[in-house]
């Protein structure tokens, strides 16, 4: 199965630590084209992206004869450990899982992740912003095979019940809706702050409305947060938190476990809306035996925010991938060219292994509407900002969930989540 975001913080967390030692303990480069099956390392130790691995990887044997996959599916928790070991060994895997961002980057200062960026030059426009995640500082160093957006999951029922019309494009339009379902005596918005990443949402989300895409990359490549654009997201949250839109109780309220959760109760008609990703509708579906509220469920994109700077067509997500080692390179790359082709791409999507391709190619696959629109609201982004906790070195994605998390609890100022970043950065 795919990672949620539920697994990511003390996945990166465990990551920083270990390979804080790969990386002073030297060791030799390997050697690209060495021979020998290819090792990949996955994670899909369960259906269905375990089948859809075995499948891909006998369909690329067949069609690629003389080549050997020596596949291994491992643990999400695993990765963290395994990974920096295998940088500073001699026996590294030709392919391995990550999710991009500020932790690929720290691994690529090892020395010992392949710069593909020649090798993929050729065909890697093809997947669109979702594959930026996965350079740094202008060299691609992974592929992702599956995209992540976040928006807001709302029920449509219960938007009608309050007089709403139309889901909100702007800000002054959410916090009316707010109004409006309070009015009808329904709660707003589901929050699942107990596991802290959802708060992080709104903060990232504020600040990709805030600020222009190049204050958000370069602010993000030096790990500073001192455009002023990010205190105002601060403000945003607090002025957000004040119109009490949130269930009683949302900081101790789990996002995904259990039907009291905010997820859980969105599928219920308890909350009208949820800030989440595109895997929100699976997570619903393992939380309520009534099916009811898929036909009820529709989405919208984050609000533009008047006079803002930041672009209402950047999207805010993330997404799963692999990287090459510099052992087998060559190798590596023409496997994940055949990972994100419409054949795997297309078995990713009907298996429901994965929600969003990153090869429009596979577009066809997706059945359900309210998907498509996630889908299509994606594909069409200027630009993907990769969640923060994951674009920024990992000490100061973890300070910022920290600090967004103390907003919601009612601690700190409009400036302290980006004097948070800035302390850590």
């Amino acid at each position: 199965m795919s990672i949620r975001r539920r697994t990511y913080g003390a996945l990166v967390m465990a990551a920083s630590l270990a390979l804080v030692t790969a990386c002073g303990s030297g060791g030799s480069t390997g050697s690209d084209a060495a021979g020998g099956a290819t090792t990949w390392w996955h994670n899909g130790t369960q259906d269905p992206l375990k089948s859809v691995w075995e499948r891909a990887a006998a369909a690329y044997e067949k069609a690629h004869p003389g080549a050997k996959l020596d596949v291994v599916p491992i643990q999400n928790e695993q990765f963290p450990t395994k990974v920096p070991l295998a940088l500073q060994s001699d026996n590294p895997p030709g392919v391995y899982f990550n999710q991009g961002g500020g932790l690929l980057a720290t691994q690529a200062a090892s020395g010992r992740v392949a710069d593909i960026t020649d090798r993929t030059k050729s065909w890697i426009k093809d997947l669109g912003a979702a594959a930026q995640g996965w350079a740094s500082d202008g060299k691609q160093y992974g592929v992702p095979y599956a995209s992540h957006v976040v928006g807001f999951w709302y029920r449509k029922d219960l938007f009608a019940k309050a007089g709403i019309t139309k889901a909100p494009a702007t800000m002054d339009e959410l916090k009316s809706a707010v109004t409006a379902l309070k009015a009808a005596g329904t709660v707003p918005i589901a929050l699942g702050g107990k596991d802290r990443w959802p708060d992080a949402f709104y903060y990232n989300y504020f600040a990709v409305r805030e600020c222009s895409v190049e204050t958000l990359k370069s602010s993000v490549a030096k790990a500073k947060f001192t455009d002023q654009c990010f205190t105002r997201a601060g403000q945003d949250v607090i002025d957000l938190i004040a119109l009490k839109p949130f269930q009683p109780g949302f900081n101790g309220t789990p996002a995904q476990q259990g039907t009291g959760s905010s997820a859980g109760m969105v599928a219920a008609g308890q909350a009208a809306m949820e800030l989440q990703g595109d895997w929100n509708p699976g997570v619903m579906q393992g939380l309520t035996s009534d099916p009811s509220y898929k036909a009820e469920l529709g989405w919208f994109p984050f609000p533009s925010i008047a006079g803002a700077a930041g672009d209402p067509s950047v999207a805010l997500g993330g997404g799963d991938g692999f990287s090459c080692t510099t052992k087998q390179a060559d190798a590596c790359v023409d496997l994940l060219k055949y990972l994100t082709s419409a054949e795997v791409q297309t078995d990713l999507i009907s298996s429901g292994a994965a929600t969003i391709p990153v090869n429009p190619a596979a577009e066809a696959a997706i059945k359900d509407p309210v998907v498509k629109e996630v889908f299509s609201y994606n594909s069409k982004a200027s630009y993907v900002q990769v969640y923060f906790d994951v674009a920024l070195p990992t000490a100061a994605g973890q300070a910022l969930n920290d600090a967004v998390a103390n907003l919601f609890a009612g601690q700190g100022d409009a400036g302290s989540v980006a004097r948070a970043v800035n302390s850590a950065g």
